[in-house]
């Protein structure tokens, strides 16, 4: 009775703790407090998934109450102690089958609806708008794939968190790692069909708001569908370890009425005949050079640095190299080819030609290099001919 009495007593003093903990946290300390659960989400399968999730939640903490409950009552009830006589028995053939029976039928009833879920997230059949989302390290790649139209866009969208604030030089904003130069754009009420993949290391593609998780792998091609009801921005990012910038990596998606959203794809195409446009006329150095110096530091800066001095060996520099000085059909080729077995990507499939003569040009003037040539989008073209 004495041990019942300062369980008692300890149970209350813990429960008079915790109470007071709440009490005293006011509305500012709670707000700061991150959400343990999983999101609830905005798509038919991210509720289911939070349905099951919060099913099979209540399950496991019947089961755990049932099997502490018993254990800690055998404790205190079956405890050793002089004025008891143990039980002579050692099993009990009954209650074994009971309870093996219990938990295949729990198990049943968790699986079934679980398996049914799992059928429609991967049920990407008779949707109405396909986009491949390529990884690359580190950024995304979006295509819409879409056979109706007679052209197809396709942009990269990289984190827009300024280096300020990753360096801890600025005040992190409400988006840290989670805001992009260009956000992937879906319409409303209607299917949309993601093939996810990558272009070189593992990545994955996580939307939590729109439930859908799927693994971005070189050479092969996993199927995701989602279908947003509620116009909004939602945020993700890459979970998979892809490289020393992994973190660098989010996914922003604005959903859209179905009106606007063609008015925004109509915009697109007509950016990209622009571009084209823009790739035939003539530039002079000096804006080549502006242009460029925005695409380093968009593109090549965490490598190569803002001197242009590198990291080597694993980043060379590009001040004063033979290369950058003397060969331009060589520093053309590895921009925009890349060079395997190293962390060079090939640029050739993620800028335009105006971009890629920009940056070149920029390399081979800035930080006291001297080329004493201009490269012109006309150059890139003719070397992408050649490819």
């Amino acid at each position: 009775m004495a041990f019942m009495s300062r369980l008692s007593r300890l149970s209350v003093a813990l429960a008079g703790l915790f109470c007071s903990a709440f009490v005293l946290a006011d509305s500012t300390m709670m707000e700061a407090i991150p959400p343990f659960n999983m999101t609830q989400g905005v798509t038919s399968i991210s509720q289911e998934a939070y349905w099951l999730h919060m099913a099979v939640f209540w399950i496991t903490v019947g089961i755990g109450l049932v099997v502490f409950g018993v254990m800690f009552w055998s404790m205190i009830f079956h405890r050793r102690s002089p004025d008891r006589q143990p039980a002579t028995f050692d099993d009990n053939k009954a209650l074994e089958i009971t309870w093996t029976v219990a938990a295949f039928l729990i198990l049943v009833v968790m699986a079934w609806p679980a398996t049914m879920t799992m059928l429609k997230i991967g049920d990407t059949s008779d949707s109405d708008l396909t986009i491949e989302a390529r990884g690359y390290q580190w950024k995304w790649q979006y295509k819409y794939l879409d056979e109706d139209r007679n052209a197809q866009v396709s942009f990269f969208s990289n984190l827009a968190t300024p280096a300020g604030e990753i360096e801890n030089r600025q005040t992190k904003g409400e988006y840290y790692l989670l805001e992009v130069d260009e956000m992937l754009v879906i319409p409303t009420h209607r299917k949309v069909r993601f093939l996810v993949t990558s272009n070189d290391v593992i990545h994955a593609f996580w939307v939590p708001d729109f439930g859908i998780k799927s693994d971005a792998i070189p050479g092969y091609i996993n199927e995701r569908w989602v279908r947003v009801e509620q116009p909004g921005i939602y945020r993700g990012q890459c979970t998979e370890l892809c490289g020393r910038n992994h973190g660098f990596m989010p996914i922003v998606v604005r959903a859209v009425e179905a009106a606007e959203y063609d008015q925004w794809y109509a915009q697109k195409l007509a950016q990209q005949k622009e571009i084209d446009a823009l790739s035939q006329q003539e530039w002079t150095a000096e804006q080549l050079f502006s242009l460029g110096e925005e695409v380093y530091v968009k593109h090549c800066l965490v490598c190569h640095q803002a001197n242009g001095q590198g990291v080597p060996p694993a980043f060379p520099s590009l001040v004063g190299t033979e290369m950058v000085l003397t060969d331009k059909e060589g520093h053309i080729d590895i921009v925009y080819n890349g060079k395997a077995g190293t962390a060079m990507q090939a640029f050739g499939v993620q800028l335009n030609p105006v971009d890629l003569a920009a940056v070149i040009h920029y390399e081979r003037h800035a930080w006291g290099n001297d080329s004493g040539d201009v490269t012109t989008p006309l150059d890139i073209l003719k070397f992408a001919q050649k490819q």
